[in-house]
C-alpha cells in the first residue's frame, strides 16, 4: 500500500496496524509555513533502537533544522528542491537513509530498530538506520573449540556476522545479497559469496531455493538447512554448520557460499561434502603431520561410532571363533550370569547413554558435564554389578560415545547416531552377512547423496573430475604450499589460489 500525501492518514494506519502494541513509539513535531509543510511524523519500537543513536542522528538534527528556518530555504534556481529533500539532506546526521513508498517496507523496517520519518506532503517516508536491539557481542566459539586460532565466534545479529566475515577478507568482490524470509517473522538473510570463486549454477541454485521458502517464521538458520537441502530424507547433513568466522570465509576463499541468518549465532556453508565434515579449523594453523594423525583418528571415529556396536554383537552371537581364544572366554565367563541377550544389552545401554547425553545437554554447564561422567560411571558399575549387562558391553558402549564425541560436527554425528540402530538390528538379524549389508547400505545411501549438484562422497568418487587435487585435503593433509588449487566448489575458470 502506497504513502498517502495526508500525515494524519498515515498517522492513522500505523496506529491501526500496531495497535495493542506497548513498545510502538511515536511522535509528531510542528512545523511552519516557511518549509511548506504542517508537520513531521516520526515512529519506532522501542527496545530495537539505538537510543543515543536516535538522539544524536535523529531528534536533535531534525528538531535543529526544524526550528532554524535559514536551514530549509530553497535552493537557488532549483524549484524542485522541497521540503522533503530539505529535511533529508539537513535534518539527519547519518549517512545510512532512504527513501520509502510502501507501507509494507516501511513497517518491516521499523520492526527491524529503524525509525521511519514522514512529512506532511509528500508520499515517501525517510527511513533512518538505528538500529541498537540487544545483543551478546562477539561471543568465543563453544562448540567448535581450538586450542590455537581465532576464539571469535558468531551472535545472534546478522550484521554483527557479516562484518565478522569482512574483516577477514577485504575484496571488494565478496558479495552480500540481502532478503527477507518468512511472511510473519520477516527474517534478514545475507548469502555471502566471492563473485569471481563461486559457480554461477550453485550461487542461482542457493538463491532460487532460498527464494522459494514460504512460511510464516524462520527463526533460525536451521530452518533454512531444512528447506534448502537436497534429499529431505537422509539423516545426514547436506549443508555445514559453523559458529566460527574464519571457517567461515575459509569456505568462501573456497568458492563456496555462507548463508547468514539473523537471529541465529551460526551459519550456514552450501554445499558440503562428506570429508568437509571431518576438517576442524585448527588443520590448517598447526603442522601437517600432527593433524594428518588428527584426520585419521577422525575417520577411524566416525567408523566406530556406527559400526561397533554392531560389530560387536555380530561376533559375539554369530562368529565367537572369530575372537581372540582369550579374549572370548573372557567374554563368555562374564556373561555367563547375565540373564538378557547380547542384542538387548547392548541397546539398554546405547539408550542409557543417549539418556545421559541429553540430560547433560539440557542441565546447565557444571552439572551437566557432571550428569554426563559421574552418571555414566555410575549408571554403568551398577548396571555391570546388577548382572544386567556385562563389562564388555559397557566398554563397546563407552568406546562408541567417546568416538562419536571426535567429530568436529555435531549434524555428522547425529546422523551416525541414528545408522548405528540400523547396523545393530541387521548384525543381530544376519550376523556379519547383516553388518556388511548394513554398511553397504549406508555406503551406496552416501554415494548417492549430493549437496547442490556437487556428489556427496567427492573426492573420494568422483575425484577425477577435478585431477584428485582434492584429495591433497582429505585423509591426509599435505603442507600448505603444496594446496595451490581450489577445492572443486570453485570456479573452474579461477581455481588457483
Amino acid at each position: 500500500m502506497t504513502i498517502f500525501k495526508d500525515i494524519d492518514l498515515n498517522i492513522q494506519y500505523l496506529k491501526d496496524n500496531f495497535k495493542d502494541c506497548g513498545d510502538f513509539v511515536e511522535r509528531k513535531i510542528p512545523a511552519g509555513p516557511e518549509i511548506q509543510t504542517e508537520s513531521v511524523y516520526i515512529a519506532y519500537i522501542d527496545g530495537m533502537i539505538d537510543r543515543r543513536a536516535f538522539e544524536m542522528s535523529v531528534v536533535n538534527p531534525l528538531t535543529a533544522a526544524i526550528s532554524d528556518v535559514s536551514n530549509f530555504e530553497p535552493r537557488s534556481g532549483d524549484p524542485f528542491y522541497t521540503a522533503f529533500d530539505v529535511l533529508k539532506d539537513k535534518g539527519f546526521k547519518t549517512a545510512d537513509i532512504k527513501e520509502e513508498t510502501e507501507f509494507n517496507n516501511i513497517i518491516a523496517q521499523i520492526l527491524t530498530g529503524d525509525t521511519a520519518v514522514f512529512i506532511d506532503g509528500f508520499t515517501k517516508a525517510i527511513i533512518v538506520s538505528t538500529k541498537g536491539f540487544p545483543n551478546r557481542g562477539v561471543p568465543k566459539a563453544d562448540t567448535e573449540v581450538v586450542v590455537q586460532g581465532p576464539q571469535e565466534a558468531f551472535n545472534e545479529v546478522l550484521r554483527n556476522n557479516t562484518a565478522l566475515i569482512r574483516r577477514r577478507i577485504r575484496d571488494s568482490r565478496l558479495k552480500t545479497k540481502q532478503m527477507r524470509v518468512g511472511v510473519r517473522s520477516l527474517t534478514d538473510i545475507a548469502v555471502i559469496y566471492l563473485e569471481d570463486v563461486v559457480r554461477p549454477n550453485i550461487l542461482n541454485e542457493a538463491l532460487r531455493r532460498l527464494e522459494r521458502i514460504n512460511t510464516d517464521a524462520i527463526l533460525d538458520c536451521g530452518y533454512i538447512e531444512q528447506y534448502i537441502e537436497d534429499d529431505h530424507m537422509s539423516p545426514f547433513p547436506q549443508t555445514q554448520i559453523t559458529e566460527r568466522p574464519d571457517k567461515a570465509a575459509s569456505a568462501i576463499l573456497e568458492g563456496r557460499i555462507v548463508i547468514v541468518v539473523d537471529n541465529s549465532p551460526f551459519v550456514l556453508i552450501i554445499p558440503a561434502v562428506l570429508n568437509c565434515f571431518y576438517q576442524s579449523s585448527e588443520d590448517y594453523y598447526q603442522r601437517f603431520q600432527i593433524m594428518t594423525l588428527a584426520r585419521l583418528i577422525r575417520y577411524a571415529a566416525g567408523f566406530v561410532a556406527f559400526a561397533l556396536p554392531g560389530l560387536y554383537i555380530a561376533l559375539t552371537v554369530y562368529h565367537p571363533s572369530m575372537i581372540p581364544l582369550l579374549l572370548a572366554l573372557r567374554i563368555a565367563d562374564s556373561r555367563r550370569l547375565v540373564p538378557l541377550p547380547c542384542v538387548l544389552e547392548v541397546l539398554i545401554m546405547e539408550l542409557a547413554f543417549e539418556l545421559l547425553r541429553e540430560a547433560g545437554i539440557r542441565l546447565p554447564g557444571a552439572v551437566g558435564s557432571s550428569i554426563g561422567i559421574i552418571g555414566g560411571l555410575i549408571v554403568g558399575q551398577a548396571a555391570v554389578e546388577a548382572g544386567i549387562v556385562c563389562p564388555s558391553v559397557v566398554v563397546v558402549v563407552a568406546l562408541t560415545g567417546i568416538a562419536s564425541f571426535s567429530i568436529p560436527q555435531y549434524s555428522l554425528t547425529a546422523g551416525f547416531r541414528l545408522m548405528k540402530y540400523l547396523v545393530i538390528v541387521l548384525s543381530a538379524t544376519l550376523g556379519l552377512l547383516g553388518f556388511w549389508a548394513a554398511l553397504l547400505i549406508i555406503l551406496i545411501h552416501l554415494v548417492s547423496l549430493k549437496s547442490f549438484g556437487i556428489p556427496y562422497m567427492l573426492p573420494y568418487s568422483s575425484g577425477g573430475v577435478n585431477n584428485y587435487d582434492d584429495l591433497k585435503d582429505s585423509i591426509f593433509r599435505l603442507p600448505l604450499f603444496l594446496l595451490k588449487k581450489r577445492p572443486f566448489f570453485a570456479n573452474p575458470e579461477n581455481r588457483d589460489r
